[in-house]
């Protein structure tokens, strides 16, 4: 079962895959920004929007957010604004 969400991010989710809603959320999300259809800077819905339109649990929604943060494809900021790593800036 594919889903896809109508939140303006463009995640194909493949349910049909090993490893549950987690793991599916987690390869879109990383899909999606390898892809560059999010693009650095791109900000994320919240884990209870985008729980509610994919009908999971909104601690499935934060553990993938969680997981992408440590492996670097997202940042989170204070009050619960997630969006896509930006590329590192160099100094001069």
């Amino acid at each position: 079962v594919e889903y896809w969400t109508t939140s303006g991010v463009d995640l194909h989710l493949d349910l049909t895959e090993p490893g549950g809603r987690r793991a599916a959320l987690e390869r879109a999300l990383r899909d999606a920004i390898r892809s560059g259809r999010l693009a650095p800077g791109a900000r994320l819905p919240s884990t209870r929007a985008l729980a509610l339109e994919l009908g999971t649990a909104r601690g499935t929604v934060s553990a993938a957010y969680d997981q992408l943060i440590a492996e670097g494809y997202l940042v989170g900021r204070p009050g619960g604004d997630m969006s896509v790593k930006s590329a590192t800036v160099v100094p001069d």
